[in-house]
């Protein structure tokens, strides 16, 4: 496949799922298998220099593509950040602090992800990286965010606003996301979500939580990634990986792709605030359960996985 439409098409599948619950990891990585994209030195005929570089260049290209769904969620939230930086930290309505502005209790909920996540990603990629491990998490997850989504719709929610939220909600909401980073398939903004429904917050403010964190930790996973693939390192299966070497063509697909995953992560992030405000989650939960389905079944067949 010529590698400019191959850059347009991973860059709609970035875009499109990078901030839904439904796992940008898994769309990924099925997406690429279709492709025939070398993704591990065992891909590559033995001695072949040459794949090996591929391999190197398509796993930090799909680290780099994410800038461009970082950047549309950074715009898209301008007037609000602006807006939490101009009150900082007394709040709007001034009674908030230290500890209870949302940009600190963003801060904090990112500091209780980042820590057992650094912890546990190691073993993550040894032990669940398989695509039937990633099937059972998206279906686990549609499971779950369909019963906490039909449970807070019929409970009274204490939180309505992320003004609002407290110290140890946002926490517990850090401390989840730490799924998503441990259980490939499971979806940052899954685990978000849901976690923030159960300690009381209503659909549209967990989600602009969910949105809000989602900043400090793409930008922190994006610069960590981006840096074990640019450097000489050990992959999960234990090869040594090639130095990602760039040409003209490489620097455009590159580019291709960043742009692409901006312009649709803007429309998608702006649908799905609308949609989740109507609608709810169910949606995404269904999706999840026969996508998990579906790979269980299928895919190994598939993907030759």
């Amino acid at each position: 496949m010529n590698p400019y439409i191959l850059s347009v098409l991973l860059g709609i599948v970035e875009g499109l799922t990078e901030f839904l619950p439904v796992s940008s990891t898994a769309h990924l990585r099925i997406a690429e298998a279709l492709m025939k994209l070398p993704l591990a030195a065992q891909d590559c005929p033995v001695g072949n220099a040459v794949c090996l570089q591929d391999v190197a260049y398509w796993k930090m290209y799909t680290v780099v593509i994410q800038v461009g769904a970082i950047f549309a969620l950074c715009l898209l939230f301008t007037e609000r950040i602006v807006n939490f930086l101009r009150t900082f930290p007394k709040g709007e309505s001034g009674d908030r602090n230290l500890l209870t502005h949302p940009i600190s209790l963003t801060l904090i909920a990112f500091a209780f992800t980042s820590a057992p996540s650094l912890l546990l990603i190691k073993w993550s990629e040894k032990n669940l990286g398989s695509l039937n491990a990633m099937a059972i998490a998206m279906l686990a997850g549609g499971v779950l965010m369909w019963i906490v989504d039909a449970w807070s719709n019929r409970v009274e929610p204490g939180t309505t606003h992320v003004e609002d939220m407290t110290l140890p909600q946002a926490i517990w909401i850090g401390l989840c996301q730490t799924l998503s980073a441990v259980f490939p398939g499971t979806s940052r903004s899954m685990s978000t979500i849901a976690a923030g429904q159960l300690v009381g917050l209503d659909r549209p403010s967990a989600l602009e939580f969910s949105f809000l964190l989602s900043i400090p930790t793409m930008i922190a996973a994006t610069g960590w990634d981006l840096v074990k693939e640019v450097h000489h390192g050990k992959g999960a299966a234990g090869a040594i990986a090639a130095h990602v070497v760039m040409n003209p063509d490489r620097w455009i697909v590159l580019l291709i792709g960043t742009v692409v995953s901006f312009i649709v992560a803007l429309g998608v992030v702006e649908w799905f605030l609308t949609w989740v405000r109507r609608h709810g989650f169910t949606l995404f939960a269904v999706y999840r359960i026969l996508f998990g389905l579906a790979l269980l079944i299928w895919g190994a067949k598939l993907l030759g996985a």
